[in-house]
């Protein structure tokens, strides 16, 4: 320990750093999902970049990673093991040759519809869990910290919300 910096700062840190709470809830709540998604093949984050092309109409990989708050490169890494199993597919854009699209595929449709039930038992178990603090709904505070701190960057760079289709 440094002579500078006595235990009482990392017991200040410990006990009110925001970061620090959020980055452990969101590890137990992950944790939990992929417990639940396990006999599917799927981890938490696996569920939601299918959940997130599941749409009328191809997204652009840009779009996705807004939405899930990813940057580009750790968002191509997560989809190989989707593509590798054929749950989802990368095509061209018409538009912009340049730019990638991203699609369920049939398999990933059909394995989707099995891991929706799972995910929904498990967030009523989560909801019902933080129900008895009596406090509004955590979503929205997160989302207003992801997309609504004035000076904030967000977490992937945006400042607009969350994308709506």
């Amino acid at each position: 320990m440094h002579p500078d910096l006595p235990l009482s700062v990392t017991h200040e840190v410990r006990d009110r750093c925001l970061c620090l709470h959020l980055q452990r809830a969101a590890r137990a709540v992950a944790r939990r999902f992929d417990a639940a998604l396990r006999p599917l093949g799927l981890t938490n984050t696996q569920y939601s970049l299918l959940v997130s092309l599941n749409r009328p109409e191809p997204p652009r990989m840009g779009d996705v990673a807004r939405l899930l708050a990813m940057d580009r490169t750790t968002l191509t890494a997560a989809l190989k093991p989707l593509e590798r199993r054929r749950l989802m597919k990368s095509l061209t854009d018409p538009k912009d040759r340049r730019g990638r699209l991203l699609a369920l595929t049939e398999d990933g449709q059909d394995l989707l519809r099995h891991a929706v039930p799972i995910w929904r038992t498990t967030q009523q178990e989560i909801d019902r869990d933080l129900s008895w603090q009596g406090t509004p709904d955590p979503r929205q505070a997160l989302l207003a910290l992801a997309f609504g701190v004035p000076g904030s960057e967000g977490a992937a760079g945006a400042t607009e919300k969350p994308l709506e289709t």
